[in-house]
């Protein structure tokens, strides 16, 4: 019997995809809001990890597995195309080559830690949602939703900033750099919880749906169990 993706499913699965390349595009802006000096991908990013929520807790850990891979794959083409773009000659009568290398091209160590900042990230953020909606009957969702965003978004700070800037910037920074990612990430799931509650609900009375991972292959590489 053939495995059937449902519109929410892929709905959810197209959003969280586009959301991730869209926070790895604002990600090159830095922006000032009093205090506070953070990427425009602040704005974005965490909902990736919100779906990567919903997925988990409607659809079960080896849906959002394949999803998270499926995010991967459509951020990977975008950085390779939009790195051929860059190498591509341009056309005499087009002057924006200089500002166009400065916003789209990434350095070497700054996609590594990017990209496997987010796969042990989402990762990480699922199964503390799978394991914790297992072990608590699923109960208290709010909390599995805020403590997984949590755990998640710490793994990706600790892993991204010191391969992106170790050496380059302050150990102090980069220390003040991990903390303040996770707890603003996190503060951003706690605001936007109530929406993320009627979604889920909405999503499981739409599907009648509400999976529990009581039997799961929780190694990441395993695409191709759904």
């Amino acid at each position: 019997m053939k495995k059937k993706f449902t519109v929410p499913f892929l709905i959810l699965a197209i959003c969280f995809s586009v959301f991730l390349v869209l926070s790895n595009l604002l990600e090159v802006k830095v922006v000032k809001i009093g205090w506070l000096t953070a990427t425009a991908g602040l704005s974005v990013f965490p909902v990736s990890y919100i779906i990567n929520d919903c997925i988990t807790e409607v659809y079960g850990f080896q849906r959002a597995r394949f999803v998270i891979w499926i995010g991967f794959i459509m951020n990977l083409f975008v950085v390779l195309f939009l790195q051929l773009a860059i190498a591509l000659p341009a056309d005499p009568t087009w002057h924006g080559q200089a500002a166009f290398e400065i916003v789209f091209r990434n350095t070497p160590r700054i996609l590594l830690g990017s990209f496997t900042a987010f796969i042990c990230g989402s990762m990480v953020n699922a199964q503390v949602m799978s394991k914790m909606k297992v072990m608590n009957k699923g109960k208290y969702f709010s909390l599995r939703a805020v403590l997984s965003t949590f755990f998640g978004e710490s793994v990706d700070s600790i892993i991204f900033f010191p391969i992106a800037f170790g050496g380059i910037l302050p150990t102090k920074t980069i220390i003040t750099l991990i903390w303040t990612q996770a707890v603003l990430k996190t503060v951003y799931e706690i605001v936007v919880l109530p929406l993320t509650i009627w979604v889920v609900k909405f999503i499981k009375n739409k599907e009648q749906l509400d999976t529990y991972d009581t039997e799961v292959d929780y190694r990441w590489w395993r695409i191709d169990k759904l």
